[in-house]
């Protein structure tokens, strides 16, 4: 054994150092880390807290959301769109097209209605308030299917009814549609007609109208398209291709005329409460959530106003199938090849074609 020696300790045996404690190490570590590695890890820290933070809002404000991101984040109509401008309402006898003269009229701007329905333009026009409402709002009964010749005279009496105004805003919301069957069941007398109102005549009446608008170097035409335009709708075919029909021919006239004054708005919605009751409707066994017609219209008012391309209205889930077979879809199209079958056969039996049971097939879905 080595001996001890003041100069250089024990000789021949090595002697290791004492252990350091762990209040001595974190002392050391202290120590060590200089202010700029403390500032950078605790940047590190905020920017991570902050980034979660907004995810959450964003994945909650998703969760929760009446329509896409950019629709959502305008809130409010610009008044100065609407005020003293001439709007032209196709189906304007009931659902969301009455709701739009309503809100429109309360808004100050002049309206024309149009629908088959005489009587009824006359009981919406009987309870509409505002600037020009009821005294100046113009009654013209119009069938979209009735060719173009009379759709050509309607015309003419449009842009006569208010001198030196013309049409500012075409609203296009007559639609035709049977209820949910089958693709290859639906019979031809229903194709023609669904095609005849949704699409011929629609187009039809904006090639006669826009010559007017180009003339006067603005117009808007606002459609009220669907979500079954922007996705596979199983059981609802014909109408499907005739929402994105209009979808493909608006995009691509305000492609060619916006540069000439004129926008274009297609507005989407998903399921729609267009009835008096609950805004929670339909489905036998089981609660379908509809957004309510005034906030749907409340909406497409926003949408317009904003001059937006295009706006998409709807809870969920419909909303975000719209985001996935948008922006992802391989994954958008194989949901709905899940739900397809099953949404057919719930819609025969009057259950809801619009819950997420049915990617479970019938045993969750009844």
């Amino acid at each position: 054994m080595g001996r001890y020696s003041s100069h250089g300790g024990f000789k021949g045996l090595t002697v290791d150092p004492p252990p350091i404690t762990l209040v001595e190490l974190l002392d050391l570590t202290i120590t060590d880390c200089t202010s700029d590695d403390f500032d950078h890890k605790m940047l590190l820290f905020l920017f991570f807290c902050l980034s979660t933070a907004a995810a959450v809002a964003l994945l909650v404000r998703f969760v929760t959301a009446e329509g896409d991101f950019t629709l959502m984040s305008k809130r409010h109509v610009k008044r100065q769109e609407i005020e003293d401008k001439v709007v032209w309402i196709t189906g304007a006898s009931r659902g969301i097209g009455e709701i739009l003269a309503k809100q429109l009229a309360a808004l100050g701007a002049k309206l024309i209605l149009s629908a088959r329905n005489e009587a009824e333009l006359q009981r919406v026009k009987n309870q509409l308030r505002g600037k020009y409402a009821p005294d100046q709002v113009k009654i013209l009964r119009m069938d979209l299917a009735s060719g173009e010749e009379v759709l050509s005279e309607a015309v003419e009496k449009a842009v006569s009814f208010f001198p030196d105004c013309g049409v500012d805003i075409m609203i296009h919301n007559a639609a035709f549609e049977r209820l949910k069957t089958a693709a290859l069941d639906v019979p031809e007398e229903d194709l023609k007609a669904t095609f005849n109102i949704n699409v011929l005549g629609t187009i039809s009446l904006t090639r006669l109208l826009a010559p007017f608008m180009l003339k006067r170097g603005s117009g808007h035409f606002v459609v009220m398209s669907s979500a079954a335009g922007k996705t596979p709708a199983p059981g609802q075919a014909v109408y499907s291709a005739s929402k994105f029909a209009l979808n493909g021919y608006f995009h691509s006239l305000r492609s060619e005329l916006c540069q000439k004054g004129i926008k274009v708005t297609v507005v989407c919605p998903g399921p729609i409460d267009t009835s008096t009751g609950a805004t929670d409707s339909g489905a036998k066994g089981s609660l379908e959530k509809r957004l309510p017609t005034e906030r749907c219209v409340e909406l497409t008012i926003i949408a317009a106003s904003h001059g937006l391309k295009e706006a998409w209205i709807s809870y969920q889930p419909v909303l975000a199938v719209m985001y996935l077979v948008q922006y992802m879809p391989t994954i958008g199209f194989w949901l709905m090849d899940k739900v397809g079958k099953n949404r057919v056969e719930a819609a025969a039996k009057k259950r809801s074609a619009y819950s997420l049971s049915l990617l479970f097939g019938n045993k969750k879905a009844s």
